[in-house]
């Protein structure tokens, strides 16, 4: 088994960021909506502020409080749409329960919504006249690229149908002429489908769902699922674990992307990919 890097081609795609960044006549700006103090979204937050500082993105801080109102949050953001040189904002996800969630994805301008989770920019991705992408869908194309195979020839299996993974993955391959075969909760012969796989990519976050003995030899997997596991015996250590077992898989597998280290840092990089673009588009 061959583990993919995607910390490593992270890093490559960052420089690449860079050097393209510094080439624009301004200095594009890049906004996390936050709302509230959850300890994991802050972390996320933090961490994608510091790696859009260190490919020369400017970070704008915008934290609001738990008790924020939908009306008041939609303001803030329609505010947040007219900051010079913004050329991306996306919500820290999940939101409280409280806000709605599609009125207040739908404030960001479709321009600037550099994760397309608004109804204009989603719309645009699924009728392939964006310029950008779901980057952890974008993220998963990548990884699969890296391996530089012909992709025509390869059962290519998408487990779940999310919004964040499943089915802009899928939508991806279709704009590629493949035909992927999707499997949801519900679909029958599942157990079969996966055993004939080529490739599978996964973003149903259950965690060590894929095993072994479910999977063809050399298969390709592709691991874009994250859930918390307690790792001691007193269940008191959190780690994240993806829909791959990975100690189960070792001796069938050809590939694997881990998690963590694999779609997650990637993702962060095609994120800020997609804030370069978009200030590429306003030059």
């Amino acid at each position: 088994m061959i583990i993919i890097d995607g910390k490593k081609l992270s890093q490559e795609i960052l420089a690449k960021v860079k050097t393209e960044v510094e080439a624009l006549p301004f200095q594009p700006v890049f906004c996390d909506v936050l709302v509230g103090s959850d300890k994991v979204s802050m972390q996320y937050v933090k961490m994608k502020a510091r790696t859009a500082l260190s490919v020369g993105i400017l970070f704008h801080e915008a934290n609001f409080p738990l008790s924020i109102t939908t009306e008041e949050l939609i303001k803030n953001i329609k505010i947040l749409n007219k900051i010079p040189n913004i050329c991306g904002i996306i919500l820290q996800l999940p939101l409280p329960a409280h806000i709605d969630l599609r009125l207040a994805l739908d404030a960001v301008d479709p321009n600037i919504d550099v994760d397309c989770l608004g109804s204009i920019a989603s719309q645009k991705f699924y009728t392939n006249t964006n310029e950008i992408g779901f980057p952890t869908a974008l993220a998963c194309m990548r990884l699969v690229d890296t391996l530089d195979l012909d992709l025509k020839d390869k059962k290519i299996v998408v487990l779940g149908q999310g919004n964040l993974v499943g089915k802009p993955v899928t939508a991806l391959l279709e704009f590629r002429g493949l035909n992927p075969i999707v499997i949801r909760s519900k679909t029958e012969n599942k157990e079969e489908l996966i055993k004939q796989a080529d490739i599978i990519i996964s973003g149903i976050g259950k965690s060590k769902y894929l095993t072994g003995d479910m999977l063809k030899k050399g298969v390709i997997l592709i691991d874009a699922g994250t859930s918390e596991s307690n790792s001691d015996s007193s269940g008191t250590k959190v780690s994240i674990v993806g829909d791959v077992d990975l100690e189960s898989v070792k001796d069938v597998a050809g590939y694997v992307s881990p998690v963590p280290g694999g779609v997650g840092p990637m993702t962060v990089a095609m994120l800020l990919n997609n804030v370069f673009m978009v200030a590429k588009s306003k030059e």
